[in-house]
């Protein structure tokens, strides 16, 4: 039976009707695509909060809306729900925190098609709103997600916010994500990761940038340092998951780790007592070598699935 959808576009979401509403909404505006399109909508709440919203996003969409009710949290379940109600043969991942132009998704099947890729990836701009002052520059550029400034292949894959996954390369076409990160988040490396070694081929669409808004509490240099502190663990955490594990990378990654901790750890503080405005870079780069060292299960933090 032939798919008679050929693009989902996907959305996870977990009571945050505005920015899923702006989300969604961007989704429906995509134009220059020559293919199928259906917008999925998951549901990540105990109940089905996002649902009223999604049926009234529906009524006069361009193109099928379909939503999906996963009460069990977590953001591994949410996405595998997600590919689960999908029909197309490729499958377009926003969060819903995230706003796209309308050539989004026109970029990224663009880029795909041009490099034969089965993952496309694209820019990530933070924008954080016109009160905030402090630490701007750090936050808006850890909310963002650069890359090369041309289109072409890469050798190492990013997250899957704002990208393009073709569902024939995926080791599992319904549930390829590990509910082993449901609470840690870092289930689209792993599942990327695996990919990588089974030879898959990653490419990179500089003009398929979404806008990304963190919501306003996110928007401190205590979350963002503590982010960066559990995305230090991801290389270290990949390495000890490997089947069998890979503890010489684990000590190559805990090594590095003091070695950052070390040295940005005395840049920040030379930045903090000289008070200079770009010291939250430096704390940014000292927690990240911080979270190499310490990775383990008393030192994970839990970020989803609550």
């Amino acid at each position: 039976m032939v798919n008679a959808v050929a693009v989902s576009i996907v959305i996870p979401t977990q009571r945050r009707p505005g920015p899923l509403a702006l989300a969604a909404r961007s989704a429906l505006r995509q134009t220059g695509v020559d293919a199928q399109v259906e917008l999925v909508v998951v549901d990540n709440d105990t109940v089905p909060s996002a649902r009223d919203l999604t049926k009234a996003l529906s009524e006069g969409s361009p193109f099928p809306v379909v939503y999906v009710h996963e009460p069990r949290s977590g953001v591994a379940n949410a996405r595998n729900a997600a590919l689960e109600a999908a029909g197309g043969d490729f499958i377009a991942f926003l969060d819903d925190d995230e706003e796209a132009p309308a050539h989004w998704l026109a970029a990224l099947l663009e880029t795909q098609r041009a490099f034969d890729a089965d993952v496309v990836f694209g820019p990530v701009r933070g924008r954080a709103p016109g009160g905030l002052v402090r630490h701007r520059a750090y936050l808006e550029h850890f909310f963002s997600r650069l890359g090369p400034a041309k289109a072409g292949l890469i050798d190492d894959p990013y997250g899957c916010g704002d990208s393009l996954v073709r569902r024939a390369a995926l080791p599992h076409p319904t549930s390829p994500f590990s509910a082993l990160r449901n609470k840690t988040g870092g289930e689209d490396d792993l599942l990327f990761q695996g990919m990588k070694a089974a030879g898959a081929r990653f490419a990179w669409a500089p003009d398929a940038f979404v806008w990304e808004d963190p919501a306003p509490e996110r928007l401190t240099l205590r979350y963002a340092l503590s982010r960066a502190y559990g995305y230090g663990q991801g290389p270290t955490c990949q390495c000890a998951a490997a089947s069998p594990p890979n503890w010489p990378g684990v000590w190559r990654w805990m090594l590095i780790g003091v070695g950052q901790t070390l040295i940005y750890g005395f840049l920040a503080l030379l930045a903090a007592v000289a008070r200079t405005q770009d010291r939250a870079f430096a704390f940014d780069r000292a927690a990240r070598g911080l979270g190499k060292v310490f990775w383990g299960p008393p030192f994970k933090l839990h970020y989803y699935g609550q």
